[in-house]
């Protein structure tokens, strides 16, 4: 079908009082062809990153009939696997749901719970939002064989999502998500998705939200659902605070320090965390402590943007602190600023925090008699190998994985197998993941080591500003660089695709002098770990390209890749040199060049 005759399909199928036909109306009307392309040209692709996109109406839109088939295709999924009697499967049939602040999240996180419901299959769902790190821990403390989350992490606010977990606490593996995929897309948007028992209940004018609001309360009611309590959310601030490495006299815990939630999920459990503690010192941004669909305060709420501290800064000033923290909308993300000599707040990346946390978890433990023999970390294959260096002067094993959490606390069942100890897990994109049992990125729980580090390393007379240069001194001046090129739409997307044919069809041999010693094509599914042979990396389409930059001991490299979530080109590069000056001006001709060769593929 053309995106025009589905677009027709759609308006023939909504009843005439559905908000989303009225929105089709009027774009039909208008004869507003470019937005009915963008709506209908395709679909939103289930991926083991679930579903992303703008909220309305249209298949590449989030909405209750692309939330709801996605959904039920989950459930078919499920009911196959459980009637086939898959012996992967240990947990039982049920689902844990959670979701964020945004526009439509407690909305559809009742729907999926009722579409489960009509299904057969149990779920637990939470009495407002939580963060994502907390649905992930929820999935194996309750035995749970999957969990939902709606949330669209820290995109803008005209767009939602819906991330899909399995059993193991992580993110849907590829294998699953190729399952589920195919489940979902055997379900017809009108005819096939059911949500309720009742087969005279027609989904297509089921969608009035006070409808759904009384459907989850009789199942509430039935016991096919059942609303988790706040012990649980105490389980989930215990399983981060015993992961705390110094206490008591070891830390400065007076101090100051601001946070920030974003106007998200991360206020109540992060300041509380805070608290249990024994920080005195800890304050947070007023206007952004509350939930807020709108991010009023912030516009793109995302930590990575330096421009998301601005409120931060301003509260920092007022109380001297020395630290700024902040989580994106669903806590998983998080970023931090320091105070530096100057009286100026630098915006660390994900890369230097992660040298940050990386040290003091090594060295913390080292200090405490608590680190292990057989210790082992994690990092993707597009963040930085400094952290390599740091975790090898210690004795402890850094493997790395695809990007994303799902590959990263993927890993580390076989890094138990193998009798070592996971103690972190990161990514250059402010992603940290500090304990075994929460298989996500987690902010809170990255957010209590880094104040933990902070107060630590105050006790020495340090701030953590002279930490980060003392590591550079240590293992050499590194530089970091993450750009990307945003293109959007069918045409953006084929023009993506374009500048990966072309690296791969013409091998990059020089960038800005400097020849290429090595180039690592993740396509064929056979590259292994660069420290740890027996990790094999599954296939993903991304290059990695390793450059002689003259030094005897050379660890200057790039990557490219596209976003699996968000319409744009991503770029990572990294030298060490002997300045942080000159590394900064490698590092840009670098850059630069590579950003010429793709820009000039149309």
């Amino acid at each position: 079908m053309t995106y025009l005759e589905t677009a027709k399909l759609w308006s023939d199928k909504l009843a005439k009082n559905d908000p989303l036909y009225i929105e089709l109306s009027g774009f039909m009307a208008d004869k507003n062809e470019n937005e009915l392309e963008d709506r209908f040209y395709k679909e939103l692709a289930f991926g083991t990153a679930g579903l992303r996109g703008k909220c309305g109406v249209g298949t590449n839109r989030m909405n209750r009939f692309t939330v709801g088939r996605a959904t039920q295709g989950i459930a078919d999924y499920i009911n196959a696997a459980y009637a086939a009697k898959d012996k992967n499967i240990t947990a039982e049939k049920s689902v844990v749901i959670a979701h964020d602040p945004r526009y439509y999240s407690r909305e559809f996180s009742m729907l999926a719970a009722c579409i489960l419901a009509a299904n057969g299959i149990k779920s637990y769902i939470f009495p407002d939002l939580r963060p994502t790190p907390e649905l992930a821990f929820m999935v194996r403390y309750l035995g749970t064989v999957s969990g939902i989350n709606i949330t669209a992490s820290h995109n803008p606010q005209a767009y939602n999502g819906y991330k899909a977990y399995w059993q193991d606490g992580c993110q849907v593996s590829s294998d699953v998500a190729d399952g589920m995929t195919e489940c979902i897309n055997a379900v017809d948007y009108f005819d096939g998705i059911h949500i309720s028992k009742d087969p005279a209940v027609d989904f297509r004018t089921a969608g009035n939200w006070d409808f759904i609001k009384k459907l989850t309360e009789s199942y509430i009611a039935s016991g096919e659902v059942t609303v988790l309590d706040e012990k649980y959310d105490r389980l989930y601030l215990d399983k981060i605070e015993s992961i705390a490495i110094h206490s008591g006299d070891d830390l400065n815990l007076n101090i100051p320090i601001v946070y920030t939630p974003l106007n998200g999920a991360g206020s109540i459990p992060f300041m509380q965390m805070m608290k249990e503690r024994g920080f005195t010192d800890c304050q947070v941004v007023p206007e952004q402590k509350d939930p807020d669909p709108e991010f009023t305060t912030v516009g793109y709420p995302n930590p990575e943007d330096p421009k998301a501290f601005r409120l931060a800064e301003e509260l920092g000033h007022k109380t001297g602190a020395e630290l700024l923290m902040a989580t994106d909308p669903d806590s998983d993300r998080f970023a931090i600023e320091l105070l530096d000599k100057n009286g100026n707040y630098i915006p660390l990346n994900g890369n230097q925090t992660g040298y940050i946390l990386v040290n003091y978890i090594l060295d913390g433990h080292r200090s405490a008699g608590t680190l292990p023999e057989n210790g082992a970390m994690v990092r993707s294959i597009v963040t930085s190998t400094m952290s390599s260096k740091i975790a090898d002067s210690y004795g402890i094993k850094m493997y790395e994985s695809l990007t994303g959490f799902k590959n990263i606390c993927g890993l580390i069942p076989f890094i138990e197998e193998k009798n070592e100890k996971y103690l972190f897990g990161y990514e250059e994109s402010v992603g940290y993941s500090a304990c075994a049992d929460i298989r996500d990125k987690d902010g809170i729980s990255a957010g209590m080591l880094v104040s933990e580090a902070a107060a630590y390393y105050s006790k020495m007379g340090l701030t953590l500003f002279e930490v980060l240069d003392s590591l550079y001194r240590k293992y050499g001046y590194y530089a970091e660089d993450e750009p990307n090129i945003i293109l959007e739409g069918s045409e953006g997307a084929a023009r993506i695709n374009r500048m990966m044919e072309h690296i791969r069809n013409n091998p990059i041999t020089k960038v800005a002098g400097y020849p290429v010693m090595r180039c690592l094509n993740y396509n064929s599914g056979t590259v292994a770990d660069i420290n740890n042979p027996d990790n094999i990396i599954p296939a993903t389409n991304a290059f990695r390209y390793f450059l002689d930059d003259g030094s005897d001991s050379p660890d200057t490299w790039f990557a490219i890749r596209p976003s699996g979530t968000e319409p744009k080109i991503k770029f990572y590069f990294y030298t060490r040199q002997e300045s942080r000056e000159k590394a900064l001006l490698v590092n840009e001709n670098i850059k630069n060049a590579v950003l010429e060769i793709l820009k000039a593929v149309e």
